[in-house]
């Protein structure tokens, strides 16, 4: 059974959290607590596998306050579970050691499925979020190899995608061949790739051409 306590300022969500996981054949809520002093006292002296936590519960200064005094609870993970802006306070959380972000507008059954993940040892956050990050990350990583790429590059590297060799593109492009095996050679080395395969492959999985 995985022991949860739940930290929160309002009674509206210890009833629901509570109700949800009543009957669970895994999970049991075993503390609710609206105060950070009461939180401390209770984790003393309460066999406690997760922690469910919002970062505005009362007398909670913020992530340094509440992971400093988890130091002496090692073996407790934690799920923050909030309405604070998710896109500020997720990366934060992850970044501080905790188990896991969740906002309170996901559906309960989220919070189930966290639960169970966290105590299997796995990081959770909303999968919505996950993929904004993704999003992001890749929008950023694409944009950032686009700059380095001259738009000459990025013509050249577009007749190669399209199978031309370097006499061809020369002629296309009013240039001496040799200057196109230049371009080819810069284009290898800032795509990171050794051959004229990968840089097409790479360059349309970055979504260049």
């Amino acid at each position: 059974m995985i022991h949860i306590c739940l930290a929160d300022n309002f009674p509206i969500v210890h009833y629901g959290v509570g109700s949800f996981f009543k009957n669970h054949s895994q999970i049991q809520v075993v503390s609710s607590i609206s105060n950070y002093d009461l939180l401390v006292e209770e984790l003393k002296i309460k066999k406690i596998d997760v922690l469910i936590v919002d970062l505005e519960l009362e007398g909670l200064k913020g992530i340094i306050e509440l992971k400093t005094m988890l130091k002496d609870f090692s073996k407790i993970k934690v799920l923050v579970y909030t309405n604070l802006n998710e896109a500020i306070y997720a990366p934060n959380i992850l970044k501080a050691g905790f188990a896991g972000f969740l906002p309170k507008t996901a559906k309960v059954e989220q919070l189930n499925d966290a639960m169970l993940s966290i105590y299997a040892g796995n990081v959770w956050t909303n999968a919505a979020f996950d993929k904004k990050n993704k999003d992001r990350a890749d929008a950023e990583k694409k944009t950032g190899v686009f700059k380095k790429l001259s738009n000459r590059e990025v013509q050249v590297l577009r007749y190669l995608k399209d199978g031309k060799k370097n006499l061809e593109i020369a002629s296309i492009l009013n240039l001496n061949e040799k200057t196109i095996s230049t371009y080819k050679l810069r284009l290898l080395h800032k795509l990171n790739v050794t051959n004229l395969i990968d840089l097409v492959k790479k360059a349309e999985t970055l979504g260049i051409i």
